[in-house]
């Protein structure tokens, strides 16, 4: 007998033999039991492989080969296979065999210690590596069973180990993965990968890799919950050893083979077996991972990757795929193009042309309305990435989809369908009027086919995105068409009544409020009859108390708060464009003490809007005050003055405003400087916006207005220190609507013989004249000559003419 160690056996096992190695089992080299022994021209036996090798590594260089048992010379390496022996080896390793499996069940079936059962699962991993036969007896045994209960065991030692056996048991043998898939194993085996210890979780995936290689079970592997997800986990983990990345990588492969599978990895954001399929698949298949396609929620980068990858074969399929593969091609569409950077892949790909024909085609070939819907929610998405449609043709006319035809078909069929495609289609106007180089032709195409008034009765929709819809594309266009627009809501007032209560709303600030306050903003401010419509509904006293409340914080809206506040001080602003010889209306904006309010917005830093409005609006207040000043008799100057009039001064009763020489109050007469006014708009004269700047000295230059003391409304503005900023305004020389403004207030100033004196050294403003004497229109050089001649840079020959007609 032997005592050698056997090959097929680790040291750890040997407690399991019942039958001795016999010494002429062992091959003389590699000591190890013989698989294929055979004989050589001495008599001794080999290992086939063994013998090979040592008559080669002993032959070269021309030495004679010897028996390395006898020393015998060799005369030939001929090879003669020991039948007998192998057979005789083959019976001893399957008795051997059996009898060890037999201990091994019962080490696995009785309450065996930890250490027995690690030794048996050890032997059945070694004996599964010999050939198919010995795991063919290990199922046969009933051994499988017993091992994936331990995968239930307390010890992870044991868990282990029966995870890396089941891998051997299982390899290249069907059957064999059957039984081991049996019942809820998979389940248990998947735990592993996310609940596992480090090495658990490598043996799991090994095993499941091994099951996935036999397709019958990669549905079922797939059917158990969270298992895909974990696998794509664990194939892009960044921190688990490269065996589990690759094996996990390796069973996602495998488990592809079954398009359930497919649809999981998808949704879970392996996308590119669903696109491979798509592409290459059958026409049956193709269908289906479209159809999924369209039901997922995909990130930005993954639209993008689709469009790039298969967005010209949806395109394709929506052209001329049945009606079934038209629907799923739509839906995916859908899903892709609300990104715009995907969204312009697929206008390269070509899916404008298709997706208009589908909106625009009638009869027995159009699509039913829920796909037209579809078609105008992808067109709704593709307009609102931003590209260039004017550059982009539909058809062979060369047609785009700002033509006249096609706008007027979309208003058609906004007009003629229900909510859903009435919303999607307003919203492709919406996005076409975004856009500074498409507004226009949108505006045209609305009002050649007269349907302002169709699209203002959205804006009282019960439907709320219909109704934002309806208001947001009536903001873009109002600038261009409020004239129309006022006319068509003075004929139905009670659409301008639902933006009002639009408006009103309390739930924060929204997207429809802060449209819908624009849209009432830019309807033309002196339309004495919508202002008075709005008085009447009410709407100033809500509109004004969110002003206040937006001023103090305590409304936020996020990234709408700026443009609703905008809106909201446009639309106040519009009482102060009728307030001429209108008792009514300056009775409102004393109710609404108007002054102090868009006064305190003059200081709103970074709203140029609200500022540019306030200080217009309080230009329009300043105006009324000479006509609004409470005037009192004057003091009765006594005999001295009456007697020397030399010695008297303009009087001016106590209490009276120096500029408006009356009583005057911010509330009553809207007076600049009781308001404290003044040296807000004069801050405003260093702001870096050309218009607030106009703005502010507009206002300010109602203080030296004919109607009121000049000379005091200069004395106001060198007390507010706003002479030189107006000055320097002037020096800019910024725009021509700023220096006419500032020519002109200059030119008042100036009538002030010191302030003239003084300014009558400053080259600057003194070049900043003759500019616009040389170069202003024919009324701003007439009042920069008047300018010049105060600092003595013209002769005053109005004064030598009168000298000569005395003389």
């Amino acid at each position: 007998m032997a005592e050698g160690q056997d090959g097929y056996f680790d040291s750890s096992t040997d407690s399991l033999r019942v039958e001795p190695i016999y010494e002429s089992f062992l091959c003389p080299l590699s000591k190890q039991v013989m698989r294929d022994p055979v004989t050589i021209e001495s008599g001794a036996t080999f290992e086939r492989e063994a013998i090979l090798k040592w008559f080669k590594d002993n032959g070269s260089g021309g030495r004679r080969l010897v028996c390395p048992v006898t020393n015998k010379e060799l005369s030939n390496t001929e090879l003669n296979p020991s039948i007998a022996l192998r057979n005789t080896i083959d019976e001893w390793m399957h008795r051997n065999e059996a009898a060890k499996l037999d201990v091994a069940r019962k080490s696995l079936t009785s309450d065996c210690s930890e250490g027995d059962i690690l030794q048996a699962l050890e032997y059945v991993a070694e004996i599964c590596q010999r050939s198919r036969s010995s795991r063919h007896l290990v199922r046969k045994v009933g051994l499988i069973s017993l091992i994936t209960d331990l995968l239930k065991n307390s010890s992870p030692k044991v868990r282990q180990k029966a995870l890396g056996s089941l891998r051997f048991v299982a390899k290249d043998d069907n059957d064999n993965k059957n039984e081991i898939a049996a019942g809820d194993n998979i389940r248990t085996i998947v735990k592993f990968l996310n609940h596992g210890h480090t090495q658990e979780k490598e043996q799991a995936v090994s095993l499941l890799y091994e099951l996935s290689e036999y397709k019958p079970l990669s549905e079922k592997i797939g059917s158990v919950s969270g298992a895909i997800l974990i696998l794509v986990g664990l194939s892009s983990s960044k921190v688990e050893n490269l065996l589990t990345v690759n094996r996990a990588e390796k069973t996602l492969e495998n488990l592809e083979s079954c398009e359930k599978n497919v649809r999981q990895m998808a949704e879970n954001g392996r996308l590119q077996p669903l696109l491979r399929l798509l592409l290459e698949g059958s026409s049956d298949t193709q269908l289906s991972m479209a159809a999924h396609l369209g039901e997922l929620v995909l990130s930005n980068d993954v639209k993008v990757l689709v469009a790039q990858t298969a967005g010209s074969t949806l395109v394709n399929i929506m052209k001329s795929g049945n009606r079934e593969a038209r629907e799923a091609a739509l839906k995916a569409l859908n899903q892709i193009s609300s990104y715009d950077t995907s969204a312009k892949i697929l206008i390269e790909a070509g899916i404008l042309p298709p997706l208009i024909t589908d909106l625009f085609t009638v009869g027995s070939n159009q699509l039913p309305m829920r796909l037209k819907e579809v078609s105008a929610t992808i067109l709704a998405n593709i307009v609102a990435s931003g590209a260039s449609f004017e550059s982009i043709p539909l058809d062979h006319n060369r047609q785009n989809l700002v033509s006249e035809e096609i706008v007027h078909n979309l208003l058609h069929l906004i007009s003629n369908t229900g909510p859903a495609i009435e919303c999607k289609l307003l919203q492709v106007l919406v996005g076409l009027t975004t856009s500074a180089t498409t507004v226009q032709s949108i505006v045209d195409a609305i009002k050649s086919s007269g349907a302002t008034v169709s699209l203002i009765q959205f804006v009282e929709a019960p439907q709320r995105e219909v109704r934002l819809a309806s208001i947001k594309l009536l903001n873009n266009i109002s600038p261009f068409m409020g004239q129309e627009l006022a006319e068509a809501f003075r004929g139905n007032f009670s659409q301008l009544s639902s933006l009002v209560r639009v408006i009103a709303d309390n739930n924060g600030i929204s997207e429809e409020q802060a449209a819908a306050a624009g849209l009432i903003a830019d309807l033309p401010p002196r339309d004495s009859v919508l202002t008075r419509r709005l008085l009447q509904d009410g709407a100033y006293s809500t509109i004004i108390t969110k002003v206040t409340m937006v001023r103090q914080g305590d409304i936020r809206g996020g990234r709408f708060v700026n443009p609703f506040l905008e809106g909201l001080v446009r639309v106040v602003s519009r009482i102060t464009f009728i307030l001429n010889d209108d008792p009514d209306i300056i009775a409102v904006a004393r109710d609404y003490n108007l002054t102090p309010l868009f006064t305190d917005l003059l200081q709103m830093n970074g709203l140029d809007t609200v500022q540019i409005v306030s200080a217009t609006a309080l230009e329009n207040l300043s105006r009324q005050s000479k006509l609004l000043t409470r005037i009192v008799p004057a003091p009765n100057p006594g005999f001295c003055f009456s007697i020397f009039p030399c010695l008297s001064q303009k009087s001016v009763a106590t209490g009276a405003c120096r500029v408006h020489v009356g009583i005057c109050s911010a509330r009553e007469s809207f007076c600049l400087l009781e308001g404290k006014a003044v040296e807000k708009l004069v801050a405003c004269l260093d702001h870096n916006n050309e218009k607030v700047v106009e703005a502010a000295l507009a206002a300010l230059s109602t203080l030296l207005e004919d109607g009121v003391d000049i000379e005091q409304g200069v004395m106001v503005l060198c007390d507010a220190e706003g002479v030189n900023p107006i000055l320097e305004v002037l020096c800019e020389n910024r725009n021509e609507a700023l220096r006419q403004r500032a020519v002109w207030a200059v030119e008042r100033i100036l009538r002030i013989g010191e302030i003239a004196y003084e300014i009558s050294g400053n080259q600057n403003v003194g070049t900043a004249l003759v500019e616009a004497f040389r170069h202003g229109d024919s009324r701003t050089r007439q009042i920069a000559e008047r300018a010049l001649k105060h600092v003595d840079k013209l002769p005053n020959f109005s004064g030598i003419f009168s000298m000569m007609g005395a003389a």
